[in-house]
């Protein structure tokens, strides 16, 4: 489903790499103020200045919660 979201929206959303793009993607607000407060609601524990490796934490704890909640996310994202 979100390729094919991914595929009408004008801008190029790397969304299988990119939690900002993720976010975009699906209509959230990508700042990072909104990032730091979604890793904490998902129990992100590291240090939240630093972006990069709470982003990529992020990423992967969405991808993560989309696949529980019935999502069909690819194996390779969840690893």
């Amino acid at each position: 489903m979100l390729n094919e979201i991914a595929s009408k929206n004008p801008e190029h959303l790397d969304w299988k790499k990119s939690i900002v793009d993720l976010m975009k993607l699906v209509g959230m607000d990508s700042s990072l103020s909104n990032r730091k407060e979604l890793a904490t609601e998902l129990g992100y524990t590291g240090d939240k200045n630093d972006s990069s490796t709470m982003n990529v934490w992020l990423h992967k704890a969405v991808l993560k919660k989309l696949s529980e909640n019935g999502g069909k996310v690819p194996r390779n994202l969840l690893d």
